[in-house]
């Protein structure tokens, strides 16, 4: 197996953010850590976490996921904390200086895209946004729509002259 084979496998996605692609045009990408409770963990690994209505902010040198539900943990005890809580995302300083700016610019938001394992760690894909128009998810649906019938066309015509 090549190394690149192995990197795949080893990762796995937990939770996907669908719609972001829908309301975002993505900048930048980030991998980050995120600090977790035990039962937490669990319920992401039972796929009990939602992304849909999360984003990330920059306070006070610190990067926090926001609105990121994530369910309690069934067998958990007094250790659940709250679903909906604020939890510190990991990255290097500066990773977390470059975003502080960007994210003060006009129309610039942090978007978690997924959850995901890699060598048994628990990470988040962030994404720098800018949101999308109503035209332009339109025109991403318009292309879309022509591309799926520009090759079902090729594939029709291919079965045809073979």
């Amino acid at each position: 197996m090549t190394a690149a084979r192995t990197q795949e496998s080893a990762q796995k996605n937990l939770a996907v953010n669908r719609q972001a692609s829908h309301f975002y045009h993505f900048l930048e990408k980030y991998e980050a850590g995120i600090e977790l409770t035990g039962p937490e963990v669990k319920s992401i690994r039972e796929g009990k976490a939602s992304l849909k209505d999360g984003y990330a902010v920059v306070r006070k040198g610190e990067v926090w996921l926001v609105d990121c539900h994530i369910g309690a943990y069934a067998a958990g005890s007094y250790m659940n904390k709250d679903s909906l809580r604020d939890r510190r995302l990991l990255l290097h300083r500066q990773e977390i200086n470059k975003l502080m700016g960007r994210t003060q610019e006009k129309g610039l938001t942090l978007i978690p895209l997924r959850f995901y394992t890699r060598n048994n760690l628990i990470k988040c894909e962030l994404a720098l946004a800018k949101g999308k128009t109503v035209f332009d998810r339109r025109e991403t649906l318009r292309r879309r729509t022509i591309d799926r019938e520009t090759a079902q066309e090729v594939r029709e015509h291919r079965r045809r002259h073979s």
